[in-house]
């Protein structure tokens, strides 16, 4: 049996990107030239032999006060009609088969591919585009097979890796429990356990330093996961529109080494600790991600960014992930 990779494939070119997940599922972006935010293609295969890509359109939206809705969409290609796009689920547009085909083979070449339909056409990209196809046929180990994107050959289609299955993880119930600041004493004792399980340009927050005396460091508390264990949280870093914490897990009685889990965290909640970042202020795009308690340790679930930044959605224009996992709920 294929084992589970720990983690995914993540590449760009000008003005395509792939995202490939642990399970070898791989998704590729297109964008509009330069600063233009009319929208994004994305190309989404399963690994295995005999998949497809499936092709979806979004359109940009942060300039529209969405009094105007788009209603109906089509694809050109060198001013040729490709037919209508069919609307899909969260403002998104679903192509055809045949439609993604056509997309892939234009963006290759120099044909000029357009979405018309929205308050200005969305030009699709080809700058990039090749490289990240053959990067996902590299990742797939498609290259010389029928089915390649970009490097077609006469390899048996039979000989394409088949899918790698995500990690399952059975999650586990957590008492409810209010979160508490530890007490003076307690954190003597354990800062310095905290501090070892730390590289030194981690977690300033929690390093010693001269610039900040006792009285103005942040609390550190500890939330209960169940009679033997607990959960750690101490902020770690402040940017100038993100903020980390750290998790660790340790026993109720604070006597063993704490193990940390993650210091770029945003929340903890019902066995789950979880992050979302921007990558930049605006929020058109973030990396998120979360680890689950399976009685014995968070494991991670998921990794995933939203794409470039590129003006096109708040709070992100596709989920692209680098780790997926098979959470089974607890009970």
């Amino acid at each position: 049996m294929v084992m589970a990779q720990e983690s995914g494939v993540s590449f760009s070119h000008k003005n395509w990107e792939l995202v490939c997940d642990n399970t070898n599922t791989c998704r590729a972006a297109g964008y509009s030239d330069g600063d233009e935010s009319t929208g994004s293609v994305l190309f989404t295969r399963l690994a295995g032999p005999g998949t497809v890509p499936t092709g979806e359109v979004t359109l940009g939206d942060i300039e529209s006060d969405g009094a105007n809705p788009v209603a109906a969409l089509t694809l050109w290609i060198n001013d040729k009609s490709i037919g209508a796009v069919k609307a899909a689920a969260d403002d998104t547009w679903r192509l055809s088969e045949d439609q993604t085909r056509a997309v892939i083979s234009a963006v290759k070449g120099s044909s000029r591919v357009e979405f018309r339909g929205g308050p200005s056409p969305f030009v699709l990209s080809g700058d990039g585009a090749s490289a990240v196809m053959l990067k996902m046929d590299d990742v797939q180990g498609r290259i010389g097979t029928p089915g390649a994107l970009a490097r077609k050959g006469n390899k048996p289609e039979s000989s394409v890796p088949v899918a790698i299955p995500a990690p399952v993880i059975q999650a586990v119930k957590v008492a409810k429990a209010q979160e508490r600041p530890l007490t003076a004493p307690e954190i003597a004792a354990l800062k310095p356990k905290l501090l070892a399980t730390l590289k030194p340009d981690d977690c300033d927050r929690l390093q010693p330093s001269a610039d900040r005396d006792e009285e103005g460091e942040e609390a550190i508390t500890l939330t209960p996961l169940g009679d033997k264990h607990a959960v750690i949280s101490a902020l770690c870093w402040r940017a100038a529109y993100n903020e980390g914490y750290g998790y660790w897990v340790i026993d109720s009685a604070l006597q063993e080494a704490p193990v940390l889990v993650t210091t770029l965290g945003s929340d903890y909640g019902e066995g789950v600790i979880s992050y979302s970042q921007k990558g930049r202020g605006l929020g058109d795009c973030w990396g998120m991600g979360s680890w689950v308690w399976d009685g014995q340790t968070f494991r991670q679930s998921s990794e995933a960014t939203t794409g470039m930044c590129r003006y096109i959605r708040l709070g992100g224009t596709w989920s692209l992930p680098t780790f997926v996992a098979d959470v089974k709920p607890a009970q």
